[in-house]
């Protein structure tokens, strides 16, 4: 007798998904690129420092060039957090609507 001809008979058993709905997929994700926001910033505000200068004997960059990518790199970090603000308030309005009408 075959293995598989014996299951026929019993009821199938319906295991738990092992995934996460799909907002708080999103919600732990978008916590973990917030999480990660200041390590980038940080690695962007510091780049500056590996550019060449006067005393390397090559093509050094202004020192204006330098203080505009810093208040670009500033703002942008300031866009993008403003942004996961946004996007974090909506998923969590969105749960609470969920849980409202469970």
């Amino acid at each position: 007798m075959m293995t598989g001809e014996g299951n026929k008979d019993k009821p199938q058993v319906t295991r738990p998904s092992l995934f996460l709905e799909r907002q708080s997929y999103r919600r732990r994700r978008l916590t973990d690129a917030a999480r990660l926001l200041p390590f980038l910033g940080a690695a962007l505000l510091a780049l500056p420092l590996l550019w060449p200068d006067q005393s390397s004997g090559g093509a050094a960059v202004p020192l204006s060039s330098a203080t505009y990518y810093i208040f670009v790199c500033w703002g942008a970090l300031i866009l993008v957090g403003l942004v996961f603000g946004i996007a974090a308030r909506r998923i969590g309005a969105r749960e609470d609507r969920d849980a409202d009408a469970e």
